[in-house]
């Protein structure tokens, strides 16, 4: 990625031009100390004058009225606020007419924002630079060589800390990565979290930075100073570094589809630049974008190259599953892999498209009006929608999507994950969003299997990742943690197969929906090595194929190789192809793989096949278990116990209870010593209380304990506690479940017969 810069042969101001700021994706208008507000259009390359103000006017800051807010245009989008040194604001129409002057300050307003809605209005002085919090409820101002946090609240705190050697000269804060900018004279620029944690420095330049600025999608920023511009990645690395003959850039805008920049040069030019050569990779596909309307691809393996043009300038673009999803500011172009030549082409309604999601059989564009899934044939699928959606804050960490599932964080409550059905766009299940019990940082819908096995991974702010399931089926176990410390995940695109950097640590879960199956089994299917090649704070870019793509703190790209057994064992178990996957694991002889196998055919009820893989990590104990679950009579006794293997005893109840097996329910939850719920149901269904007490007596007498619960009190009382007729009523119902079990066994043999 880097910029391509222009500037004219002779500055169109006489003076230092203090501001600048876009009202199209075309348009820009420049304020300077000659007194002049001008128009420039990109597309006719032409300049003209807005109006020459006052001569005792020095204008300083300019910020136009937010065009949209929630999908709507606003009707007074047409005016922007201009500060200047006689200490009052200007509220200026589009032709440069100054509609209201307001009396704000004693001294010079050096700066003025409005917030995402246009409902207030900030000014400072003599604070050099503002910014507005994501959410429209904290203000973000420099004070020397602090950085302050204000929120409006009344009552709320302020957070400030010492964040420059000298003093602040501009902030900016991205609303949909909340993160901060800073520069000073000092000559760093430094990035911060929104608790005022550092997480980027740059080295020292050789003049202060005066100024900075994010794209709207908050994932590249540019920085200006004396003769230099730079763009940066949002972490801090630097992209390009150009040496325009500018100046000091006063002042820096992005245009609203975030494809360009103009910057305030204090030698009266005013500086634009495109972001060219981004780069998109998938298998052996490289995706450049050489020009503004022009794509280069290359395919690796064999060395041909395509070249695709555009009617429009190239705004976003993703590649994945095959596909290439390109939007202009009026069109979407799809294209597929194995043809370079015919696109599919639709138009949008609105141009400047923030986001792009890909799976397999559909993408999710986010526009400033909604977000909506396409399938790869152009045609519209759904539109998710819920109640104070922002889609100007969405991006690939708040959004997720598969072939049958949407998840989207709520913003005005971090810890609530939206899920849609992906062909209706309507709320999954009961309509009741996925709540977790801290603020979720990133999430990740798995990618492959049924929908009804659907799982989604949660990074919190503690930084633990997490696994539920999509269809909350096992209430009780709703939400399972999987791993600490993990800074970045990502789902391979053909294998429920998880990878993340996990404190120092290279983590693949080979299978993390073990968790739900069995618990010990987890660390046991895990691939771990040491992450110290991918420096600090690292991002995982994809996880395809059998390649994981990082990229470091620096902005290299390491790729790391995982091994291609485990997807195969994926492939084996939603085939059924268990003989093949015994096979595997005997091959390839790693324990991980049949920890895997076990998890997989214990979740698919192939207990022959469980069996065998248990014994191979030397579970002994959950083999007899096995076995004994294989000798039970009954196929509802079978399952209950397979549930009850798993954790899930409520559901192992309910299976029991609603096929008539109330003996076996109870005597559940004697062996787990569930004393309370054994007898609670003796006593509903008038069955077997002399068991319970008598299992209870048996147990006290062998820890030499009186009894302390009342409920066993009072019933012992009143019950004679005889072995011999306990054991002939056990007998009873077992060959009752016997005989039950042959008589649907035959059933269902002659209804197959029919």
């Amino acid at each position: 990625m880097r910029l391509k810069t222009s500037l004219l042969k002779e500055p169109k101001h006489k003076e230092l031009v203090s501001c600048v700021g876009w009202t199209t994706a075309d348009e820009l208008y420049s304020c300077s100390e000659d007194h002049q507000i001008l128009r420039w259009n990109l597309l006719t390359s032409e300049t003209s004058l807005v109006v020459k103000l006052q001569e005792d006017l020095f204008p300083i800051d300019l910020h136009w009225f937010p065009k949209t807010v929630g999908g709507k245009k606003q009707a007074q989008a047409e005016i922007f606020v201009l500060t200047s040194t006689d200490g009052k604001f200007h509220l200026a129409s589009k032709m440069g007419r100054i509609e209201k002057s307001v009396e704000a300050h004693k001294g010079a307003v050096l700066a003025g924002r409005w917030n995402y809605d246009g409902t207030a209005l900030i000014t400072g002085s003599p604070v050099y630079s503002v910014a507005w919090g994501p959410d429209s409820d904290r203000i973000l101002y420099t004070s020397g060589r602090l950085l302050i946090i204000k929120p409006l609240q009344p009552s709320a705190k302020l957070l400030q800390w010492k964040a420059h050697d000298g003093i602040i000269l501009k902030v900016d804060w991205n609303s949909v990565n909340d993160l901060i900018l800073s520069s000073g004279e000092d000559c760093k620029y430094k990035v911060w979290d929104s608790y005022g944690r550092l997480l980027y420095t740059s080295s020292s330049h050789d003049y202060p930075v005066t100024s900075v600025s994010w794209s709207p999608d908050g994932e590249v920023f540019a920085v200006g100073s004396f003769n230099t511009l730079r763009l940066c990645d949002k972490t801090g690395w630097s992209y390009v570094l150009e040496k325009p003959n500018t100046g000091s850039v006063f002042s820096l805008a992005w245009s609203a589809d975030g494809t360009q920049l103009a910057g305030a040069c204090g030698n009266g030019h005013v500086i634009f630049a495109h972001v060219v050569e981004q780069r998109w990779e998938w298998r052996s596909f490289e995706i450049t974008l050489t020009k503004r309307r022009t794509m280069q691809v290359r395919n690796v393996v064999n060395d041909a190259g395509d070249v695709l043009e555009f009617r429009d300038r190239v705004i976003k673009a993703s590649l994945a599953h095959g596909h290439l999803v390109v939007t202009t500011s009026l069109q979407c172009y799809v294209y597929s892999a194995t043809n370079w030549n015919t696109p599919l082409i639709f138009d949008l309604k609105e141009g400047t498209v923030s986001l792009i999601v890909q799976a397999e059989k559909h993408f999710l564009l986010v526009d400033g009006t909604g977000v909506y899934v396409f399938s790869y044939e152009g045609r519209l699928i759904s539109t998710p929608r819920f109640p104070g959606m922002r889609t100007d804050i969405l991006n690939a960490q708040s959004v997720s999507l598969s072939n049958d599932t949407i998840a989207i964080r709520d913003k005005s409550d971090e810890k609530v994950i939206f899920l849609f059905d992906a062909l209706t766009g309507k709320a999954l299940g009961d309509g009741k969003p996925l709540t977790h019990k801290m603020e979720v940082m990133e999430i990740a819908l798995d990618q492959c299997g049924p929908s009804s096995d659907r799982k989604i991974a949660v990074i919190d702010k503690n930084r633990d990742l997490y696994l539920t399931a999509v269809h909350r089926l096992y209430r009780e176990h709703n939400i399972c943690k999987i791993g600490t410390m993990v800074h970045t995940m990502a789902w391979n695109d053909s294998a429920n197969i998880l990878c993340g950097i996990q404190d120092t640590q290279f983590t693949v879960w080979h299978y993390p929906s073990a968790v739900f199956t069995d618990k010990d089994l987890l660390p046991k299917t895990l691939y771990m090595k040491d992450a110290s090649e991918f420096s600090r704070a690292p991002h995982i870019l994809n996880y395809v194929g059998t390649q994981v793509t990082v990229r470091r703190c620096d902005g290299s790209l390491v790729y790391s190789s995982v091994s291609p057994y485990p997807a195969l064992l994926h492939e084996y178990s939603a085939s059924s192809r268990w003989e093949d996957a015994l096979r595997l694991c005997r091959f390839a002889k790693d324990q991980s793989l049949w920890a895997c196998l076990a998890g997989m055919a214990m979740a698919n009820r192939e207990l022959t096949t469980a069996e065998v893989a248990y014994a191979a990590i030397g579970e002994v104990d959950k083999v007899q278990y096995i076995n004994s679950i294989k000798d039970l009579p009954s196929k509802e006794s079978s399952v209950a116990h397979m549930l009850l293997f798993s954790g899930h005893v409520q559901e192992a109840e309910a299976t029991l209870l609603q096929a008539g097996l109330v003996y076996q329910t109870i005597q559940v939850h004697i062996n787990l010593y569930n004393w309370d719920r054994a007898l609670e149901l003796a006593v509903k269904h008038k069955t077997h209380v002399d068991t319970v007490l008598a299992y209870r007596l048996k147990f006290l007498q062998d820890f030499s304990k009186k009894e302390t619960n009342k409920r066993f009190m009072q019933y012992a009382d009143g019950v004679e506690v005889d072995w011999e007729k306990i054991q002939a009523k056990v007998e009873m119902e077992l060959v009752k479940e016997r005989e039950k079990a042959a008589t649907t066994s035959v059933r269902s043999s002659l209804a197959s017969r029919r």
